[in-house]
């Protein structure tokens, strides 16, 4: 975390203006052991609990590591911390089709008995066990986007959308919400996030330092650059995993062809250096929308 938060300050050091989200999914993971560990004793909290959980968790670790930096720079700002939901559609195609695993490994005995008494879809995970299986929807509308744009509008920092945010139903009539046994994309909803805010730029930090074509084999390359175009044609192809930089690429296509002037995706090590076009891979509408160090002659193509 002390990592992560100096790289973050070096960028509010550089003059800009951040909105934080993160993702959640190891800290849901040990939530839901918890769960289970307990169940004899405590009632299992809901998927959508335990995101909301891991949101207060999380933020308030990135609150303190980061407030500490600053406070260390002579820098001090105030930071935010927002328990976030985000409004899904009650017919999107995932929650006919589950397909995100969470939780624990499981026996098959004690699989069956989950399913049978609480209705959980499972599923067998390479040999490793069985899992629970969740839907994976598209966010598709940010719950507190007036209250997030009010402190960020005040100078605040704020940490929004933790883990995709928590998926939540909205009653057409009433207008009541109402939580979701499902799991939302935390790079997805990063890009609905930043389009709402009117970000010019949506930042991805991962542990990778580029993103990749034929990734993990000899030929493997690495990209410095893709037009959306070129990255919509590399996802069709399946070129980027569903699991992996899959959504990644996806959410910097939205967010460009959305409004926003550029999208990059860089190690969490060199977050800054990405921003100067100098690391990582970067997303745009053209190549005349690339910073001057990055400008080729021509487009890279995937066979080049």
């Amino acid at each position: 975390m002390a990592a992560t938060a100096r790289s973050l300050a070096d960028l509010l050091e550089d003059g800009h203006q951040l909105v934080l989200t993160h993702g959640n999914g190891p800290q849901v993971g040990n939530i839901l052991i918890q769960n289970e560990e307990a169940h004899f004793a405590v009632p299992p909290q809901p998927l959508d609990v335990c995101g909301a959980e891991s949101q207060g968790m999380i933020g308030y670790m990135l609150q303190q590591a980061l407030g500490s930096e600053l406070a260390r720079r002579g820098a001090a700002c105030p930071i935010v911390t927002m328990v976030t939901q985000v409004v899904v559609d009650r017919n999107d195609p995932a929650f006919r089709h589950p397909t995100k695993p969470v939780g624990p490994f499981y026996t098959a005995e004690r699989a069956r008995t989950l399913a049978r008494e609480r209705g959980y879809p499972m599923r067998e995970d390479a040999g490793r066990g069985w899992r629970r299986v969740v839907p994976s929807p598209q966010p598709r509308e940010i719950v507190e986007m007036p209250a997030i744009r009010s402190l960020v509008e005040s100078g605040a920092l704020v940490i929004a959308c933790g883990g995709g945010g928590i998926p939540v139903w909205r009653d057409p009539e009433t207008g009541a919400l109402e939580g979701v046994e499902a799991v939302i994309d935390k790079d997805l909803a990063a890009a609905v996030l930043g389009l709402g805010l009117g970000c010019d730029t949506l930042l991805i930090l991962t542990d990778v330092p580029q993103v990749a074509l034929r990734y993990g084999r000899p030929e493997q390359i690495a990209v410095p650059y893709l037009t959306v175009a070129e990255a919509r044609r590399h996802l069709t192809a399946g070129e980027f995993p569903a699991g992996s930089m899959g959504p990644k690429v996806e959410a910097a296509v939205r967010f460009v062809e959305g409004g926003g002037r550029q999208a990059v995706i860089a190690s969490l090590t060199e977050a800054k250096p990405a921003l100067a076009g100098q690391a990582g891979t970067w997303v745009v509408r053209s190549l005349e929308d690339l910073p001057g160090a990055l400008r080729p002659s021509q487009t890279l193509e995937a066979g080049a």
